[in-house]
C-alpha cells in the first residue's frame, strides 16, 4: 500500500492535470493545505514582463517538466499604472493571460503583489509619479502612500477575482504576498514602521482572497500572515515561522544572483542549491521557490541601477528559454526524490539525531509504518561512513542523501547523474557593409536652446520623471583669458556624465553599482568670449532598494572650471538650462514613423563620435533557435528592433577581469518579421556598428558522466519498486547516462564515448588506461538519430569487462542537430 501511494504521488508530479482547479487553501504548522490535502510544493519565479507571451507556454511547460508545482511572479506596479488611474495590461503586461496559462498547464500560482517589489526592477516597481504626491513617504505609516498602495493592491485582487483566478474560486492562485523584505528597512522608519506592517497585513487579509498571505523576511508578520525566508541557505538561516500553526516556507531561493554592468556573473552550482533545498525540507520546510527559475530580459529601461539587461541567465531555464544543464535536471531529480517521501514528511513524526561529529539524520515516520530519512554530512572535505538503522552508508562531503524508505538512497545532492549541456552561438548575419547603415547625430543643446532654467543644479530623477535616462545640464559664461589650460571638474551622483564645450566632446566618467557617484576632470579649450558648456547626465536605471526611496538624489552636484588666468569658477549656484532626453528619443526615431522625421546620412567615420544613432534592416534568421544581437564592438546605449527596445547595453564597462558583463542581447522571435526588420542603435560613446552581428543561440552538445558511486535516475527507483522488486536486487537499476537533445533536434554524432576509466569530466575528457573497445559502437547504436537515449553503465551492455576489479565509469559526449 505504501509503495502504491508513493507511485501515485510520483505519477501526479510528473504528469499532472491538464488545467488545475484550486479549492479551499489553508495551512497548519506543517504545510499549505489545498482542498484538504497537505502539500510539499516546489515553485519557480518566472516574471511575465521579462519574457514574452509567446514564450510563456514553453517556459511554464519546462518548469512543470522540471518537477515544479507552482509558478511565482511579482506584480509590476509601474508597468501597470504609468500615470495615476491609467492602467495597462497589454502585451507582456497581460497578467491575467499569464496566470491563465499557468492554470491551463496544471500548475498553481503565487502572486507577489508587493506592490513594492525591489526585484532589480527600476524604482523597485513603484511608479515615479508617487514622488510628486504631497507629503508622501514610501513604505511607512503615511496616509498618502497607504492610499495609493491600497488602490493598486485592490485593483489587482479584484482583477484576479473577476477572472475567477483564486484557488477559492477554482483558480490556480494559492498564495499572495504583501510588501517585500520590509524588515531590512523597518528600523529606519522608527515609530512609523510597525504600524505600517500591521496595516499592510490587515489591508491584504481584508480583501478576502480566500488564500493565505505571506510577508517575506518579516519575522513579526501579523497573524494570519505567514513569515517566510529569502536567501541562499534558508535551511541554515531561517529561525522558522513566528507561530507554531504556520508552515516553514522559502519564498526566494536564489539560483544565482543578479549581475550588474562591470560585474562578473555569479555561478551557483546545482549541487549547492540541491543541498540547501534538501536541508530545508529535512528541517520541516514544505514550500521552496526558486528565484529565479527563469530570469529573462530587462527590456527597455526596466532594469534598476546598473543592472544588466540579461536577468538571472544562470537560472535552471536561461534567459532565452533553454534548459541550463545540469541545474535543471539535477533539481528535477531532487524534486522527484522528495516527493517520494511525501507521506511520512507530511503526516509523520520527525526526529533528528547525530550520526557523527558533522553528520546527522533527519527521520520521518508515517502513521502506517512509512519511513523517510535525510542523511547529512556537513564535512566540507571528507567522505563520512555512518551507521543508520543497522546499515552502513557512505556520505560524500557536504551532501545529503535522501532515503524514501529509510533503507535505500534514491538521491544524493552532490551526485549529478543528469546530463550537462553547453550553449553555442551561430552567426546568422553580419552588418559589416557601411552601405547598409545610416546614421544621425543627436543635437548637443546649448543654454539658448533650453526652455527650463534654474539658478541651481536640479536633481536628475525629479526633473526627468523617469521618461528618459538622459538630462542635459547647460550653461554659458564669459572667458577672457588666453594661453592658460582650463580644467573642467564635475561631481555627480548620476551614473554617467558626458561633457561638451562649445559643441565639442571633451570627456566622460561613470560610477559603478558598488561605488555610486563620479568625478570628471578633463582639460578643455575655451574661446575668448562666450563659451557654452553642455553636460549630459545619464541614469542606468533608478534605485530599487533601501529606505526613503523618494529622497534619493542623482545628477550633477558641483561644477567648476579651474584656469590660471581666472582661478577657480564654481558654477554650482549659477543659471542653468535643462533639456530632458535626447532629440532622437523625443521624435522616436527608433520607429518607422519617427525615423522619417530626421535626416539620416550614410555612415561616416566611427571614431570619437558620441550620441550617434545608427539604423539598418535585416531578415529574421531561419529556424526557431533564440536570436541575439552580438554588440561586442559597441560602447554604451540602447537597441531597438521594429520599435521595441531590447534593453540597455554597456559593453565598454569591463569587469575586473577585463570582460564585458554582457555582449549578447536577446531579440525575441515575436519581435521579428520575416524580412525588413528595423534595427536602431543609440550609441552614447564610441561603438562600432560595422562589426556587430545577428546570431542564434542553441544547445548543440550534450554530455553525460556516471561512475559506480552515481545513483540511477529517481524514476527508476519507483519503476523498480512498482514491479515488486526489493532494492537490494540491483538488476535493471543501475547508473546510466541519459541524453536528450532540445526540441526538434536529434543526436547526429557521438563526439566521445568511453566505458572504463575515462579521465576528466564533461568539460574536458580523454580515454583512460581502461577503455572498452565497444564503447562507441554501443553508444551509437543506442543514440544516433534519436532525440533522447539512455545507456546503462554495465559490463553486460558493453559486451564484457575491459578491466576486471577496477571501478568503471561511462562518459558520453554527443552532438545534436
Amino acid at each position: 500500500m505504501v509503495q502504491w501511494l508513493c507511485w501515485v504521488v510520483l505519477v501526479v508530479m510528473i504528469i499532472g492535470e491538464r488545467g488545475v482547479r484550486g479549492g479551499n487553501v489553508s495551512y497548519d504548522g506543517r504545510s499549505l493545505i489545498v482542498n484538504g490535502q497537505p502539500k510539499i510544493l516546489f515553485s519557480g519565479s518566472i516574471h511575465y514582463p521579462r519574457s514574452t507571451p509567446e514564450m510563456w507556454p514553453s517556459l511554464i511547460a519546462k518548469a512543470k517538466e522540471g518537477g515544479l508545482d507552482v509558478i511565482e511572479t511579482y506584480v509590476f506596479w509601474n508597468l501597470h499604472e504609468p500615470q495615476p488611474g491609467q492602467y495597462d495590461f497589454s502585451g507582456r503586461k497581460d497578467l491575467v493571460r499569464f496566470i491563465k496559462e499557468i492554470q491551463t498547464q496544471g500548475l498553481y500560482a503565487t502572486l507577489r503583489i508587493g506592490p513594492y517589489i525591489e526585484s532589480e526592477w527600476t524604482y523597485g516597481g513603484l511608479p515615479f509619479w508617487l514622488h510628486d504626491v504631497p507629503g508622501i513617504v514610501y513604505r511607512s505609516d503615511n496616509e498618502p502612500f497607504k492610499f495609493y498602495m491600497q488602490n493598486i493592491t485592490t485593483k489587482i485582487v479584484n482583477m484576479m477575482k473577476s477572472e475567477g483566478l483564486y484557488a477559492s474560486q477554482g483558480g490556480p492562485i494559492i498564495l499572495s504576498q504583501i510588501e517585500n523584505e520590509y524588515k531590512t528597512v523597518e528600523p529606519a522608519f522608527h515609530e512609523k514602521g510597525p504600524p505600517y506592517v500591521l496595516w499592510a497585513a490587515q489591508m491584504a487579509v481584508g480583501l478576502q482572497t480566500g488564500v493565505p498571505w505571506v510577508m517575506c523576511k518579516q519575522d513579526d508578520a501579523p497573524d494570519p500572515v505567514i513569515n517566510t525566508c529569502n536567501g541562499m541557505r534558508c535551511g541554515e538561516t531561517f529561525a522558522g515561522p513566528n507561530k507554531p500553526n504556520k508552515p516553514s516556507m522559502w519564498t526566494e531561493n536564489w539560483t544565482s544572483f543578479y549581475q550588474v554592468f562591470g560585474g562578473e556573473p555569479y555561478i551557483r552550482s546545482a549541487e549547492d542549491i540541491a543541498f540547501h533545498v534538501a536541508l530545508f525540507v529535512a528541517k520541516n520546510g514544505s514550500y521552496v521557490n526558486y528565484y529565479m527559475y527563469h530570469g529573462g530580459t530587462n527590456f527597455g529601461r526596466t532594469g534598476s541601477a546598473y543592472v544588466t539587461t540579461s536577468y538571472y541567465d544562470q537560472a535552471p531555464i536561461d534567459e532565452y528559454g533553454l534548459l541550463r544543464q545540469p541545474k535543471w535536471g539535477h533539481l528535477k531529480e531532487l524534486h522527484a526524490a522528495i516527493k517520494l517521501c511525501s507521506v511520512p514528511l507530511l503526516g509523520g513524526a520527525s526526529t533528528n539525531y547525530s550520526l557523527g561529529p558533522l553528520q546527522e539524520a533527519y527521520v520521518f515516520h508515517g502513521k502506517s509504518g512509512e519511513c523517510a530519512a535525510f542523511l547529512l554530512n556537513n564535512n566540507q572535505i571528507n567522505n563520512a561512513s555512518v551507521l543508520f538503522q543497522n546499515s552502513s552508508f557512505e556520505l560524500p562531503p557536504k551532501s545529503i542523501s535522501i532515503l524514501p524508505d529509510c533503507k535505500n538512497v534514491a538521491f544524493n545532492t552532490v551526485k549529478v547523474s543528469t546530463q550537462y549541456s553547453s550553449r553555442s552561438t551561430g552567426s546568422s548575419q553580419k552588418f559589416d557593409s557601411a552601405e547598409r547603415w545610416n546614421e544621425f547625430s543627436d543635437v548637443i543643446p546649448n543654454f539658448a536652446d533650453t526652455s527650463l532654467t534654474s539658478n541651481t543644479l536640479l536633481e536628475h530623477m525629479n526633473t526627468t520623471k523617469d521618461v528618459s535616462d538622459y538630462l542635459w545640464y547647460t550653461f554659458r559664461f564669459q572667458h577672457n583669458s588666453s594661453g592658460d589650460k582650463p580644467v573642467l571638474h564635475v561631481d555627480s551622483l548620476g551614473h554617467v556624465v558626458y561633457a561638451f564645450v562649445n559643441g565639442v566632446y571633451v570627456g566622460t566618467a561613470h560610477g559603478s553599482h558598488d561605488a555610486p557617484g563620479l568625478t570628471l576632470e578633463n582639460s578643455i579649450s575655451l574661446n575668448n568670449g562666450m563659451n557654452n558648456v553642455s553636460l549630459l547626465s545619464v541614469m542606468v536605471g533608478l534605485p530599487n532598494a533601501g529606505a526613503y526611496l523618494e529622497r534619493r538624489v542623482a545628477g550633477l552636484r558641483r561644477v567648476r572650471i579651474q584656469s590660471t588666468g581666472q582661478g577657480t569658477q564654481d558654477f554650482t549656484k549659477y543659471t542653468w538650462g535643462y533639456q530632458v532626453g535626447l532629440l532622437g528619443e523625443k521624435l522616436q526615431i527608433y520607429k518607422d514613423e519617427g525615423s522619417a522625421k530626421v535626416q539620416w546620412s550614410r555612415i561616416g567615420t566611427i571614431a570619437n563620435r558620441p550620441l550617434m544613432w545608427y539604423k539598418t534592416v535585416f531578415d529574421a534568421p531561419a529556424g526557431n533557435d533564440p536570436v541575439v544581437l552580438n554588440l561586442s564592438t559597441m560602447g554604451k546605449g540602447e537597441a531597438w528592433v521594429n520599435g521595441q527596445s531590447i534593453g540597455r547595453y554597456w559593453v565598454s564597462f569591463l569587469t575586473a577581469k577585463g570582460n564585458s558583463s554582457q555582449t549578447l542581447y536577446h531579440v525575441p522571435r515575436s519581435f521579428l518579421k520575416p524580412s525588413s526588420n528595423l534595427l536602431v542603435l543609440l550609441e552614447e560613446a564610441n561603438g562600432d556598428p560595422l562589426h556587430i552581428s545577428l546570431d542564434t543561440i542553441a544547445v548543440n552538445e550534450v554530455c553525460g558522466y556516471v561512475t559506480e558511486s552515481h545513483l540511477p535516475p529517481v524514476i527508476s527507483w519507483m519503476e523498480y519498486q512498482q514491479k515488486g522488486k526489493k532494492h537490494t536486487e540491483h538488476h535493471g537499476r543501475r547508473p546510466r547516462v541519459q541524453l536528450r537533445c532540445p526540441s526538434g533536434k536529434t543526436i547526429s554524432k557521438i563526439l566521445f564515448a568511453s566505458f572504463g576509466t575515462p579521465s576528466g569530466n564533461c568539460e574536458s575528457y580523454a580515454i583512460g588506461s581502461c577503455h572498452s573497445s565497444n564503447s562507441r559502437v554501443v553508444v551509437e547504436k543506442a543514440c544516433l538519430g534519436k532525440a533522447l537515449c539512455s545507456i546503462p553503465k554495465s559490463t553486460k551492455n558493453f559486451g564484457g569487462d575491459p578491466c576486471p576489479g577496477t571501478a568503471k565509469a561511462l562518459l558520453v559526449d554527443a552532438q545534436c542537430t
